[in-house]
């Protein structure tokens, strides 16, 4: 069962998130006579299969949980990881500005924990199709442990190895790199991408970045931006309304480019 395939109450095989003192998130499949254990006390999954969205549980200590449906946002910040993973603001604006949705063929290369492999997943829905490459097999084996705990890894595509040599797909809808040194590997995105693609990057530094612009405009790519997403949380207090005293501040330089045929002339 999808883990995004709801009904108006909690079913046997939903995944769910309950929320508890502080948000604190807790992420459990159902399954009936099972229980879940927290340090907040035990919770029956059979007190949980059959209620309304947004009910009030509460543990054998007494301690409250709230049952709700994860979001996709939920799930990638939850997900499990051996480095640091994409946060979901950057996430957002990446699959907004390369049209990510049904249908979508995106290869991406750099899978990591699966974090915006599974955000890739999710939009280009059944129709759609993700490949990816990564390099090193323990980050191969949690990213797809990561998708199939959220019934996505029937979407994806995969692939253990290095792609200096090329991509084996052609035509692809969108390319994202998350690789260190992604100037290496635009004439393999270039081979791979369908003329007015999408090209998308995430780098930490802007050493990277001055180093990788040159080689996207030799290999015919345009239309580039540069920039970088912060979000700022206040707290909902109405009496008190103000900023949290911490931020999502700079987490990556976000890099985009269009595949063309001839690189104009900048003015």
């Amino acid at each position: 069962m999808a883990w995004n395939n709801y009904d108006v109450i909690a079913r046997d095989g939903d995944m769910v998130q309950l929320l508890g003192k502080r948000h604190k998130s807790h992420f459990i499949r159902l399954k009936t006579g099972a229980i879940f254990q927290t340090h907040r006390g035990e919770l029956q999954h059979d007190a949980m299969i059959g209620k309304p969205w947004g009910s009030r549980l509460v543990s054998h200590t007494g301690n409250p949980f709230f049952l709700m449906r994860p979001g996709l946002s939920d799930i990638i910040t939850e997900i499990k990881r051996n480095t640091q993973i994409m946060y979901p603001k950057d996430i957002g604006y990446i699959v907004m500005v390369m049209g990510i949705g049904p249908g979508v063929h995106v290869l991406e290369a750099g899978t990591g924990s699966g974090a915006l492999t599974t955000a890739f997943a999710f939009l280009v829905g059944d129709t759609g199709k993700v490949t990816s490459y990564e390099q090193r097999e323990q980050m191969h084996n949690l990213a797809r442990n990561n998708l199939r705990r959220v019934d996505l890894l029937d979407r994806v595509d995969l692939k253990l190895g290095d792609v200096l040599d090329g991509f084996e797909e052609r035509d692809v809808d969108a390319v994202f790199l998350d690789l260190p040194n992604p100037y290496d590997y635009i004439p393999q995105v270039k081979a791979s991408l369908k003329l007015g693609g999408f090209l998308g990057m995430i780098l930490p530094t802007t050493n990277q970045i001055t180093r990788t612009l040159p080689v996207l405009m030799e290999n015919n790519f345009a239309f580039i931006e540069v920039c970088e997403i912060m979000l700022r949380y206040y707290k909902p207090d109405w009496e008190r309304l103000r900023p949290t005293d911490r931020m999502v501040a700079h987490t990556g330089y976000l890099v985009f480019g269009r595949s063309v045929m001839e690189t104009p002339v900048m003015d």
